[in-house]
């Protein structure tokens, strides 16, 4: 038994259900000195102690001796240091584990529709690359992008929502070598939908337009390929064409109003509209002063420029949830439920649900089926 890979995964899971060592003492009985040795990796302990840590954490004793498998084409960094970040690549090394079993098993597994186009031979820019990966797609170039994380499953490129209290990141990617190519999105509350939705585009650029620099060693942004991913997502999302069109049929209406439709439209934030309109020269740097005073005139609320996370309702009739959700695995775990080829616990696991959270799932199936 290795007590680092022990010790990393007592602090995943623990991690994952919002348990301070304290509380997983009290639910284990372990007691709490015990419990800080183990993630400190002083000692091995019995066995018995490890089934009642299992049993707090509502996981498999193997779940905390077996390794997780290194990633080693990933992206993921920062804009500062990340406290926990050993323990969200395993995180995302295990769903993806998972994901891979239940494809092979259900013989059910998306083609990457873009992998030609990752890393194209020949110099394209950013907005060139958008083009042709929504052309690929099938997007009509005035199109927009009602479900980005239906669309990109469907493409073969698998989205996992992974909430992490913090703004220093806003999402990571993991190449085609280490059973992707997938995009994890941080789903934190304070981050809007609409930021969410963004950042997968903006992975998305950087697993077409960066690849070769996906070593999983780098940990802080570069600057370059940040606006590169930037640039590609804006125009992934909210294509030329259909903006135009969309602004041009919206002429006769009251300003604020108007970069609002567009926004429900495409789903971004507002931001992302008045960027679109100062980067076509269509109004100048005071654009953000102008628009801040006449929503405050005509809403009677101020809104804030500053970068996220934003306080609640600071994003003008933001998007919900429902709007950014991925499906495609829980898909698969109730077909493989259905057909008897995966238990109840196991499904729980892979969705990480606990069991009553599971058998609630189970019974919702049945109820509208």
């Amino acid at each position: 038994m290795n007590t680092d890979i022990l010790s990393s995964n007592i602090k995943r899971y623990r991690s994952k259900k919002k348990l301070t060592q304290q509380d997983l003492s009290e639910l284990s009985g372990v007691s709490l000195p015990a419990i800080k040795n183990i993630e400190r990796k002083k000692g091995l302990p019995r066995t018995n102690t490890l089934l009642a840590i299992c049993k707090a954490l509502d996981c498999r004793l193997q779940d905390l001796v077996k390794p997780i498998g290194e990633l080693s084409a990933v992206r993921f960094r920062a804009r500062s240091k990340i406290n926990r970040r050993e323990q969200v690549l395993a995180q995302v090394s295990k769903w993806l584990n998972d994901f891979a079993f239940l494809e092979a098993l259900m013989s059910d597994k998306e083609e990457y529709k873009l992998h030609k186009l990752a890393g194209a031979s020949g110099k394209l820019s950013p907005i060139q690359y958008a083009e042709k990966a929504r052309s690929i797609i099938g997007l009509k170039p005035d199109e927009p992008i009602h479900d980005i994380c239906g669309l990109l499953e469907s493409c073969g490129i698998k989205i996992m929502a992974l909430p992490y209290s913090s703004d220093a990141f806003n999402g990571l990617s993991v190449g085609e070598v280490d059973k992707g190519p997938a995009i994890i999105i941080n789903t934190w509350e304070r981050i809007s939908i609409e930021r969410q939705i963004f950042s997968t585009a903006h992975e998305l650029g950087h697993l077409l337009m960066h690849l070769s620099d996906y070593n999983g060693k780098a940990r802080l942004e570069d600057k370059a390929q940040e606006k590169e991913a930037d640039l590609f997502a804006g125009y992934f999302i909210m294509p030329e064409q259909g903006f135009n069109s969309e602004w041009e049929e919206s002429a006769g209406m009251p300003f604020v109003e108007r970069v609002m439709k567009i926004k429900s439209i495409f789903k971004v934030s507002y931001k992302t509209v008045l960027y679109r309109l100062k980067k076509q020269g269509v109004v100048d740097d005071q654009i953000w002063f102008r628009f801040q005073k006449l929503y405050e005139a005509k809403y009677n609320k101020k809104l804030s420029f500053k970068e996220e996370p934003f306080p609640e309702g600071s994003e003008p009739f933001g998007l919900k949830p429902f709007d950014f959700y991925a499906d495609r695995l829980s898909r698969l775990v109730r077909k493989a439920l259905e057909e008897e080829r995966i238990s109840i616990s196991r499904a729980a696991e892979i969705l990480n649900l606990s069991s009553e959270q599971m058998m609630e799932r189970i019974a919702e199936w049945e109820d509208l089926a």
